[in-house]
């Protein structure tokens, strides 16, 4: 039962969260449409060519949003590449390729090199809201700590400090069978 009125032809909307936020209007905007351009994403795959990598960072770009698997991995042959592209200066972001999880890089020891390369993990940020928001942070700043701080600080739920145990579902409505049977099970 949904607590908005039905649109003309029997359709309905419903917010997900009742977190909305607000306009705080006593504040002021401020409109900074600073954006770099030189920004892209590169979804993981097997047989990912370093190459790439190395293109893009010769060609001058700045931000690249990783994509990878599982809990944000790519193979160790994109470990030099990357390793270059950020001695180079480019901010390189990592999400996961699933609507559902995080970019878990404490997991397993890949996610960890990762890290010790200076890839920045995003949890559960989707890649091309990354793309968008590194795009911009990237045209306010060039400082690497400023830009780790702005990537990892949630503007708008953009990143959620956890997931729900029925994450997956929240988006499709919700199966009564399903939610019955985690009601009755979860712990």
């Amino acid at each position: 039962m949904s607590r908005y009125p039905k649109e003309p032809g029997g359709s309905h909307f419903s917010y997900i969260s009742d977190e909305i936020l607000h306009r705080d209007k006593t504040r002021k905007p401020i409109i900074n449409p600073a954006f770099e351009e030189r920004v892209t994403i590169q979804y993981y795959y097997p047989n990912f060519n370093p190459d790439i990598i190395d293109g893009l960072s010769n060609m001058g770009y700045r931000g690249l949003v990783m994509a990878g698997t599982g809990l944000g991995h790519v193979n160790k042959p994109l470990y030099p590449a990357i390793k270059r592209a950020i001695q180079k200066g480019m901010t390189v972001v990592m999400c996961v390729q699933t609507l559902w999880g995080f970019a878990q890089m404490y997991v397993y020891d890949t996610g960890r090199d990762l890290l010790d390369l200076g890839i920045i993990p995003l949890d559960n940020m989707l890649p091309e809201t990354a793309y968008m928001k590194l795009a911009w942070v990237l045209g306010q700043t060039d400082d690497p700590k400023q830009i780790r701080e702005m990537m990892t600080t949630a503007i708008n739920h953009e990143i959620e400090p956890r997931e729900p145990h029925n994450g997956y579902l929240i988006l499709q409505g919700g199966l009564p069978e399903v939610d019955a049977f985690v009601q009755n099970h979860w712990k």
